[in-house]
């Protein structure tokens, strides 16, 4: 580049018009079309920066699809991409992969509608020790969920994080707020999300609680990866946990814990929101008209509630709260469940009843028909009706026996 015929033509700009091309490039000493071109850049200093291919540009939408779409790692794409021709370093692949994530955690966005009974926000507090007056430690979770609108929280003492107990918790909220949000934001806990189907885009809800939803009828949300800030509500609530710091040594049992735990759950739900600046319970008024009524209970508590089932023993009874049972011998060796009220217990087979004992203070309990199959088909298998019930009459009745007609 001649920069002395530049700047010389920059210098002369306003008067170069008036001047003859052919009498300038004479002056400078270079040819006429070398003056016209500087001539017309001379109002731009910049040079265009020369465009610079990078080895990677060709395979982007590869490593996006297979990072977003199926969740794959830089190792995998690298690997893969360099099958299909990629001659670069992983470390650059590596970098793109980062950065991509980056923007895409930038653009991220939940949405974060507070409208009533629109959103509720769930998840745990993990792993909480307390401390007992005799110096028992006791391990336990906190359930969280909170009304976005309102602020209405429900927190519930647990054990443990399994399914069941999270079904169990979601139904004893929906109890307690008498209704259900339209939709739930949950983090990625395993106990809501396929992590073996889910990607860094796709979230897959497990099949078991996606019929607990539906039959619930609150729609799914699940927090983008990297994104905890958009459960804020539940976050902020972790935080007001440090409250039951000062019960420890205050209580003796696990159901005095459960009841401190209650009783700070109410009084959370009395305090002006930070958030909103008005107290839950009176928010919630407004809230609540706005919930999905509560559905069918028993469909509900089919997914986390099942009976206790009671093997029949040999001597065709059952063993319950310390005492045994008869039941028609046809169902030795099977399970059966029991009914209990104040006078009597019920026991099914599959849904048929098939034996009801008085409740009494006597450890054996026979109805004189299950006794008669039971000797029958036994010891005294010899014996006639009649000599049975002789047997039963002389044996049974003055032994510790209930014995009932």
């Amino acid at each position: 580049m001649r920069k002395d015929v530049l700047n010389q033509i920059k210098l002369i700009k306003e008067d170069v018009k008036l001047l003859n091309k052919s009498e300038l490039a004479r002056r400078f000493n270079c040819d006429p079309r070398t003056v016209e071109r500087y001539i017309n850049s001379a109002g731009s200093d910049v040079r265009k920066p020369r465009e610079i291919k990078s080895k990677i540009d060709d395979f982007e939408e590869i490593i996006i699809d297979k990072v977003d779409n199926w969740g794959s790692n830089s190792t995998a794409v690298f690997k893969f991409i360099k099958k299909k021709g990629y001659t670069g370093g992983y470390h650059t692949v590596n970098n793109f992969v980062k950065n991509h994530k980056k923007e895409e955690v930038k653009k991220a966005t939940i949405r974060f509608d507070t409208s009533p009974g629109l959103q509720a926000q769930v998840d745990w507090k993990e792993s909480l020790t307390m401390i007992s007056r005799q110096g028992e430690i006791f391990e336990i979770n906190i359930f969280l969920m909170v009304l976005g609108y309102s602020r209405l929280k429900y927190i519930k003492l647990t054990t443990d994080r399994t399914q069941k107990t999270l079904f169990k918790c979601l139904v004893e909220g929906f109890k307690y707020i008498e209704g259900v949000p339209k939709e739930i934001l949950f983090d990625n806990m395993s106990t809501v999300v396929d992590r073996s189907r889910t990607t860094f885009k796709n979230v897959t809800i497990n099949q078991d609680f996606k019929y607990f939803s539906i039959d619930a009828g609150f729609d799914v949300i699940t927090c983008r990866p990297y994104r905890p800030e958009t459960k804020g509500k539940v976050e902020t609530l972790a935080k007001l946990m440090g409250r039951l710091k000062p019960y420890n040594e205050e209580f003796d049992t696990f159901e005095e814990l459960n009841t401190i735990v209650e009783d700070f759950n109410y009084e959370i739900n009395n305090e002006i929101s930070q958030a909103t600046y008005e107290i839950p319970f009176i928010r919630f008024l407004k809230e609540k008209e706005y919930l999905n009524p509560l559905p069918s209970m028993d469909i509900l508590l089919s997914y986390f509630h099942h009976e206790k089932e009671y093997k029949v023993s040999r001597e065709s009874m059952i063993r319950y709260k310390g005492k045994k049972y008869s039941v028609p011998t046809n169902y030795i060796g099977k399970y059966v469940t029991v009914s209990e009220n104040d006078s009597e217990l019920c026991i099914y087979y599959t849904k048929d009843l098939i034996a009801c004992h008085k409740i009494s203070e006597k450890i054996l309990h026979y109805k004189m028909d299950h006794a008669k199959e039971i000797l029958k088909s036994d010891a005294l298998r010899h014996y006639s009706n009649d000599d049975l019930e002789e047997f039963i009459e002389q044996n049974l009745k003055n032994m510790d026996i209930f014995l009932e007609e």
